[in-house]
């Protein structure tokens, strides 16, 4: 064999050494990147706690908006049939959700996640969408008669008596369907304002007097967001109520139903309070 074609043999042949051992390494790379942990923490399930008067598909649009930012959302069924089992009814199914948790209470919803959620550490945030957030001792009633604005009383309300398979009896609370929007929904179209009325879920009247235990805003950090239309729960009572948890928070030009008229509003909010916490 010619001297030329020797070295030529001899360089292809180093060549292809050289080429093996940058694969074996980079390969090795790979899986080692792949048995690593992700860095990223994350990213909370967001459970959206409706109040009364309304269902879960009151956050319909907040829900999609959500999904689409690609967070896991859960809005379960508030039972509504007195502040004690409402409270036990949500622990229980925050025990079922995988940490960590962003919680969020409309109306009275919020009265029920600032029980629920005490003493759970993997509830990270509370949001309150034109929600209360009691502290001890308090009660829907006096909350919502502490500042002038609401329309929700004896007046705006259609009862109605039930009695438990037990015997026990009780008694269920409704907007009276005709005064729904001005009360509820003021700045909704009237189409869909009636449709909210002639499906919403009553409220077990005992919920007004019980008061509340120790609330989870002491120890979770909170978002409130005021809507300042409200004619449910009064702007002065919700601004009052933020400035003592510590809340962070906004103000949105809006009726009590505020997730339904702006949910895109909603939605980047509870993303902020998320993104704080992860």
């Amino acid at each position: 064999m010619s001297a030329p074609r020797q070295f030529v043999r001899q360089v292809r042949a180093r060549a292809l050494a050289l080429a093996a051992v940058v694969l074996v390494v980079s390969l090795g790379a790979v899986g080692a990147a792949a048995q690593r942990p992700s860095a990223a923490a994350p990213k909370p399930t967001i459970v959206l706690v409706h109040g009364a008067f309304a269902d879960a598909g009151g956050w319909n649009g907040v829900s999609e908006r959500l999904v689409r930012k690609g967070y896991n959302v859960i809005a379960p069924a508030n039972p509504l049939r007195g502040l004690a089992s409402d409270v036990q009814y949500l622990k229980d199914f925050l025990d079922t959700v995988p940490g960590p948790i962003v919680l969020v209470g409309h109306s009275y919803g919020g009265f029920v996640m600032t029980n629920a959620a005490t003493g759970n550490p993997d509830v990270e945030a509370l949001v309150y969408i034109a929600a209360f957030a009691p502290d001890a001792g308090e009660t829907v009633g006096g909350i919502s008669a502490s500042a002038p604005g609401s329309m929700l009383g004896p007046a705006a309300l259609t009862t109605r008596p039930y009695v438990m398979a037990d015997g026990s009896q009780g008694t269920d609370g409704y907007i009276t369907p005709s005064l729904y929007r001005e009360v509820f929904a003021a700045d909704l179209p009237q189409t869909q304002a009636w449709t909210f009325a002639v499906s919403q879920r009553p409220a077990e009247l005992s919920i007004l007097g019980e008061p509340s235990g120790e609330p989870a805003w002491k120890a979770i950090p909170s978002w409130t967001m005021v809507a300042k239309q409200d004619r449910v729960i009064p702007p002065d009572a919700q601004r009052a109520m933020a400035a003592r948890a510590g809340a962070t928070t906004v103000e949105a030009t809006g009726s009590h139903s505020i997730a339904v008229s702006h949910p895109a509003k909603v939605a980047d909010f509870i993303v902020q309070a998320a993104k704080a916490v992860g």
